[in-house]
């Protein structure tokens, strides 16, 4: 087989696939069952399987002080290469280096993998927030998350022995980065732009994938079916919107849905450039990056993701961003348009923003036709009206939803 045709993975020539199967995992999962346990979060869960798919290429396992230290000060892990988050695990107890330790999955108790602790140590919590999420306020989901953490990060090499109930319960779209390596190269597609989605496609989600369709060869719909905060579409009701929204308004030759197994971090700006290196390990050349990528409340300004990837050190990430402006439907235009292609007035404009649809939905209140496609809503609306009281969860508007944000000049 000839060289590929694709971008290679990041800091690596090959993907880095730590999963086990047929034979050499039974024998891995009944060594497991004997070792000391470490029980997982959700997110340290799905960081796992990613480690295991390649997903993480080119990491081997959860990282050591070096590493975490590194990558919270400058991106940079001990060997130079470029990451963005830490990608940690946490655990109540101090653990010896060189003890093999079976790892748990706490939402199903189900054996994940096995690893060799390397290194055992604490780290300072709100360093970490102040240079990864850039603040340490408690209300962050992020913050939230990282204060949450045990008081020890156990390091060291991981074997991966399940993904859960992902390819299961997802099995229309989940996809490991062989398998959309794959597609890609059957397609004979160079240019790839990935969409990085957490929220049922409105319309300026759809417009931005179109933008993208029109540069590159094709377009990679990825959304993530980890957790998300309280409030936000789970994942089984953004599928069947997305896949609704493909089916009836896209070129199907010309996108790809996949489906992978992290929680959201909301990091805004950092968690913008992990979409980029995991995406460029799935084997996209590109990552759009609109208006608060990633963001959660008034955290980041509205471009702060844009500004991020512009002074990234030259050969720090190969996969480059697709940035695209604040869009909106504008009323005299007569459809989506964009900062840079529209000279009408705010009030002539409709912003759109999935933090606005959940609102109008969740409170029962009208939504503009303009704002997201008929079959969409008719999805969302049955979900809405499904919930229990007790399920249901305030949604708070913030700047970057409803266009008063001021929006920063971007380069």
């Amino acid at each position: 087989m000839g060289k590929s045709n694709l971008i290679s993975p990041h800091g690596s020539e090959t993907l880095k696939i730590l999963l086990l199967e047929g034979k050499a995992r039974e024998d891995e999962l009944k060594k497991a069952e004997s070792l000391p346990k470490v029980v997982m979060t959700t997110r340290e869960t799905g960081d796992l399987i990613m480690l295991g798919i390649g997903g993480f290429t080119p990491l081997e396992g959860f990282m050591s002080e070096a590493d975490w230290k590194g990558v919270c000060e400058n991106m940079t892990m001990a060997n130079g290469i470029f990451w963005p988050i830490p990608v940690t695990l946490s655990h109540d107890e101090k653990v010896d280096a060189g003890t093999e330790i079976c790892l748990i999955s706490g939402e199903t108790e189900e054996i994940m993998g096995t690893m060799m602790v390397t290194e055992c140590y604490k780290i300072d919590k709100e360093f970490e927030c102040k240079h990864v999420y850039t603040t340490t306020d408690a209300e962050h989901p992020g913050v939230k998350m990282v204060m949450g953490q045990k008081e020890w990060n156990l390091a060291g090499p991981v074997k991966v022995l399940s993904e859960s109930y992902f390819p299961k319960d997802f099995a229309d779209i989940y996809m490991r980065p062989a398998e959309s390596r794959k597609v890609f190269e059957e397609k004979g597609w160079k240019t790839i732009a990935a969409l990085q989605l957490r929220n049922p496609m409105h319309r300026s989600h759809e417009y931005l994938g179109k933008i993208a369709i029109e540069v590159s060869d094709g377009l990679f719909i990825h959304q993530l079916v980890g957790q998300l905060k309280p409030g936000d579409i789970p994942a089984d009701v953004r599928v069947d919107c997305i896949n609704t929204l493909v089916e009836n308004y896209f070129d199907k030759n010309r996108v790809l849905t996949g489906g992978y197994p992290l929680d959201m971090r909301y990091a805004g700006p950092r968690e913008g450039l992990l979409h980029a290196v995991f995406r460029q390990n799935f084997g996209c050349t590109h990552m759009i990056i609109g208006r608060d990528h990633a963001g959660v409340g008034n955290y980041y300004g509205p471009f702060d993701a844009q500004e991020i990837f512009f002074n990234l050190p030259e050969g720090a990430l190969e996969c480059k961003m697709l940035p695209i402006d604040w869009t909106f439907w504008c009323y005299k235009c007569g459809g989506m348009a964009s900062m840079k292609t529209c000279p009408h007035a705010k009030e002539d404009r409709l912003f759109l923003s999935g933090t606005a649809l959940r609102k109008a939905l969740s409170e029962g209140g009208e939504v503009p036709s303009e704002f997201s496609r008929e079959e969409v809503l008719k999805i969302l609306r049955a979900y809405y009206a499904g919930l229990k009281d007790e399920d249901k969860v305030e949604v708070k508007m913030h700047g970057h939803a409803t266009g008063d944000a001021e929006v920063k000049k971007k380069k």
